[in-house]
């Protein structure tokens, strides 16, 4: 007797779940410390008495590490639904 066998179709498939699995952690993990280090640095430039433009820099600085967790979360949204498209 042989041992139980997969299609070729699951082999396939599984490649992409793995690496939309380890994008999303990496989303995950870039939102986590871009919101620890934020909220770091608004609090020790509110202590150290740094300038505005730092606190400014600071923002723009999540706000684009938050901008591209969107835009990957959005991507990998979009490839986990497109084989659906077709089929209505």
């Amino acid at each position: 007797m042989t041992g139980p066998t997969r299609d070729s179709s699951s082999r396939a498939k599984r490649p992409a779940t793995v690496s939309a699995a380890g994008q999303m952690r990496l989303v995950a993990v870039v939102i986590a410390v871009t919101m620890l280090v934020w909220l770091g640095l608004q609090w020790m430039g509110g202590r150290m008495g740094w300038p505005a433009k730092y606190a400014f820099l600071a923002d723009l600085a999540a706000m684009g590490a938050l901008i591209w967790s969107l835009l990957v979360t959005w991507r990998i949204w979009r490839r986990r639904n497109a084989p659906s498209q077709g089929q209505g």
